[in-house]
């Protein structure tokens, strides 16, 4: 427990300690997305493109509701190890096990019942539909072990552990990269053979963490009676889960507006836009691996009644991605060209992705703010606000922003990305202003 107690030593060593394996378990989950489109780029069509880049976005934002709610686990069990009390950690890991096994099987009905009908509301392009409708169908059918797999990293991360996570994604990119190869490259079974080869790369994932964790020595007993529904501990999940969840899904239902605009175009400047968001996957990986970690570190730091330590993680995170995010602007901005060949062979659809992307690379100065902000604020549990800060971003910037630039812009793709850069000023501005209002507050206690 003394290597993941982030309550005491330097913090900058600690922090980076922790956030390099969440970086690099978010790289290899980027892989995920990433590989599947250069394969299907590689050796399907653009119709296939622009179905994995429709259908994983709607996956994306079913998977981000999990991963957002799962939060709540992980700020849940980090303040409990902070303030010394691991027999309560083990009863809302038991609690949340069973909350998210619903979820799952709630989420499972959805996307297979309903893939048609996700389809149509993206406006999919109608050489793409059919092909859309089934990844998101065989996506779906797997939702489960996407619950299980991203329930055992929140988990993990609560407890200060981020190298577990880290050799399950490792293990699960690997299953990925083959099967992909196997399905599309040889088998031609294009963006369907993508979407089988995640959910068994996942499977395969969850089931050799389960025999890792069998043999990890964990800070407490957990015992079969945890697994139930604990009154207090599914309070405790909901409490900060829920705004968490539903700012996420409502942001990434902001960002599928932006695509359907997008496939409305047509499905080049579709396939386009789906090669742009995997490189996105990369370029913001080190502020969202600080919102990831931060919620972790303030969390133990505030349950531990450190509140300026926790403040001070959080200048740290900033300072650090800020360096990051120059390069990755200046890299994006000036040769996405570059970023975008890898995914696709089109010069027309890399055209469209460099379009694109120079509106996110604006947007890679400014999220390393927002994302330290949003993952401090977490810890602290004040998820209401960062409800409302991502709703705001989203209803009230990107989506009027995106309707704006395609009446004005005459479909300029950099034009409609602007609206994400828009949308995080705003947020930004936002988490400063509650900021100063919170240190005023703690300066008039004193």
């Amino acid at each position: 427990m003394n290597s993941n107690d982030f309550t005491s030593g330097a913090i900058l060593p600690k922090l980076l300690k922790f956030m390099l394996p969440v970086l690099f378990a978010m790289f290899l989950q980027a892989m995920y997305g990433a590989v599947d489109l250069l394969v299907v780029g590689q050796f399907g069509t653009n119709a296939d493109v622009s179905a994995v880049s429709t259908g994983s976005q709607i996956v994306l934002t079913l998977t981000n509701l999990i991963v957002s709610f799962s939060m709540g686990v992980t700020v849940a069990v980090g303040q409990k190890i902070g303030q010394k009390r691991p027999d309560d950690a083990a009863m809302i890991i038991g609690t949340g096990l069973v909350i998210f096994a619903v979820t799952g099987l709630a989420f499972t009905v959805i996307s297979v019942l309903g893939a048609g009908l996700l389809a149509s509301v993206m406006q999919a392009p109608a050489e793409a539909f059919d092909v859309t409708v089934d990844y998101i169908r065989i996506c779906g059918a797997g939702f489960l072990i996407i619950t299980a797999y991203n329930l055992l990293g929140s988990i993990f991360r609560g407890l200060g552990d981020s190298r577990t996570p880290l050799i399950a994604v490792g293990i699960a990119c690997v299953f990925n990269i083959i099967g992909d190869l196997v399905f599309v490259a040889v088998l031609g079974m294009g963006a369907s053979g993508a979407a089988l080869a995640t959910v068994l790369a996942q499977l395969i994932s969850v089931v050799i963490s389960f025999l890792i964790i069998r043999r990890t020595k964990l800070p407490f007993e957990f015992r079969r009676s945890h697994i139930r529904i604990n009154k207090s501990g599914a309070a405790v999940i909901f409490g900060i889960g829920t705004p968490i969840a539903l700012q996420d899904f409502l942001v990434g239902i902001s960002f599928l507006v932006m695509l359907a605009i997008v496939n409305s175009i047509g499905v080049t400047a579709s396939a386009g836009v789906g090669v742009a968001e995997k490189v996105c996957a990369f370029i913001m990986l080190v502020p969202a691996a600080f919102m990831q970690s931060m919620s972790a570190f303030v969390a133990q730091n505030y349950g531990a009644g450190m509140p300026e330590r926790a403040k001070q993680a959080l200048k740290t995170g900033i300072a650090v991605s800020f360096a990051f995010g120059v390069v990755m602007f200046l890299l994006t901005f000036f040769r996405g060209d570059l970023l975008a060949g890898i995914f696709s062979g089109d010069s027309e659809a890399v055209g469209n992705a460099w379009e694109y992307l120079k509106a996110y690379a604006i947007d890679c100065l400014l999220t390393c703010f927002l994302f330290c902000f949003i993952g401090y604020y977490n810890g602290i549990q004040k998820t209401t606000f960062v409800m409302i800060q991502g709703i705001c971003g989203a209803f009230l910037v990107r989506i009027p922003v995106a309707f704006l630039m395609q009446n004005i812009g005459n479909g300029s793709l950099f034009l409609i990305g602007l609206a994400t850069p828009c949308s995080t000023i705003i947020q930004i501005i936002l988490c400063f202003a509650v900021y100063a209002r919170f240190s005023r507050q703690e300066r008039s206690r004193k």
